[in-house]
Parts: structure tokens; sequence; C-alpha cells
């Protein structure tokens, strides 16, 4: 039964515990301090209510002994010693009532002062906790908009924790992504692997750019020796004819020398 109580303690007090709030539990503080002392207040002014009953039944008790020594006087005047002696007793037990009177108001005043003196300090000390309330409120706000900040950023709290497992999920895919694509890029360098996307005259390799090689310097050969021939007829032709103009030139000057 000790293990069962302590464990139900226990869990009650964390359950509480998760969702206690230290700005509800200060507003809740701060109402009851305030309930308490309006009521104290009432009560003050119960207490006055009651002592100016007292000082008004005073008040006609004295008004009345007024009366019975007005009457004890005229009764002595009309020879009436017996009702003078009458309202003279009346007069009497009216002023033990009134003293009585006199140490009852004593008491509610100095009740009524304690009261006073109660509802100043209890007043002060609400203001101060009203005070050191909102400090704290804010101070627990401010600490609490820092933690949820910070649990954000590092992914600890419970509505980011998904979203930081998606994003490591995400880095770890593309370091994989990248360190594949380099792996390939060597094969296809060190020619384990071919490029199928590249060109049809970088497929081959060396051998291929060596035929071209080959191919490109007939074709160069075979332009330069054409260009040689037709020059070499150029310079035949050009020596033809200036033959037959010298041979010319001297049939010409052979008629002349005839004639």
């Amino acid at each position: 039964m000790n293990r069962f109580s302590t464990l139900f303690k226990t869990k009650t007090n964390t359950l509480l515990d998760k969702f206690e709030k230290p700005e509800e539990m200060l507003n809740y503080s701060f109402e009851k301090q305030t309930e308490l002392l309006n009521k104290l207040r009432r009560d003050i002014a119960e207490v006055v209510t009651a002592k100016k009953r007292l000082e008004m039944q005073k008040a006609k008790l004295v008004a009345n002994t007024n009366t019975l020594d007005g009457q004890a006087r005229q009764a002595l005047d009309s020879n009436r010693e017996d009702l003078a002696r009458l309202a003279l007793e009346r007069k009497n037990v009216i002023l033990q009532q009134a003293a009585n009177l006199d140490n009852q108001i004593n008491d509610i005043q100095i009740q009524q002062e304690k009261l006073k003196d109660t509802e100043r300090r209890l007043s002060a000390k609400v203001e101060e906790f009203k005070t050191r309330k909102e400090v704290i409120k804010a101070q627990y706000s401010s600490a609490e908009a820092q933690v949820r900040i910070k649990e954000s950023v590092t992914g600890i709290s419970e509505e980011m924790s998904d979203v930081g497992v998606s994003l490591n999920r995400a880095e770890e895919k593309t370091q994989k992504m990248q360190a594949k694509a380099q792996a390939l890029d060597e094969m296809i360098d060190s020619g384990v692997l071919t490029d199928y996307t590249t060109s049809s005259e970088n497929l081959g390799g060396d051998i291929e750019a060596e035929l071209d090689k080959v191919t490109m310097k007939s074709s160069v050969d075979e332009e330069l020796e054409k260009l040689k021939a037709e020059r070499m007829r150029k310079k035949n032709k050009g020596t033809g004819q200036v033959q037959q103009q010298e041979e010319e030139e001297e049939e010409e000057e052979a008629k002349v020398t005839a004639q």
C-alpha cells in the first residue's frame, strides 16, 4: 500500500506538473489574494457599521437620560418625590447601559484599527505580488520563447523532430549521390566505363584520333600535289609563249634583211 501510494503520488505530481502553467498559477494566486483583501475590507465595513449602530444607540440613551432628568426635576416641582425617584432610577439604568455601550464601542474601535492595519499590510503585499507576478510572467514568457526557438533550431522539439530527420536523410542521400557521381567520373576517365552521351568524334579513344590525323594528312598531301601540278602547268605554258614570240621576231627580222 505504501508503494502504491508513493507511485500514485509520483504519477499525479508528474501529471500535474505537465499541465501546470506558471502564468495560470500566478494569476490564480493573485485572484485569491485579491479575494482575501476584498473580504477583509468587507469585514472592516461591517465592523464600522456595527460601531455606528452602537453609537446611535448610545446617542438615544443619552437623549433619554436628559429627558428623565427633566422629568425628575418636574416631579420635584410638583411635590412628587416618588416620581422623581423613579425617573432617576431609570436614568441610572440608562447610564449603565450607555457605559456598557462605550466599552463595546471602544472594543470595536480597537478591532477596527487592527483590521485596518492588516488591510494596509495585505494591500501592500498584494501590490508587491502583482508587480512580481508580472515580472515573473514576462521572464517565463521570454525563457519559453527562447527554449522554443532553440528547440526548433536544433530539432529537439516534437514539432521539428520530423523535419530534422527528413533533413538528415536528404543530406545523407545527397552525399551518397555525389559520391556515386564522382565514382562514375573516375571510372569513365580510367576507361572502365564508356560515356555514350559523348559525340562520335570522341569515341574510340586514341585509335580514332590517329586515324583522323592520317586521313587529314593524306587529304593535305593530295591538295598540295594538285597545287604543285597546276603551278607547273602555268609555268610551262608561260615558257612556250615566250619561245613562240622570239621565233616570230626572228622571222620578222629575216624578212626585213632579205628585202
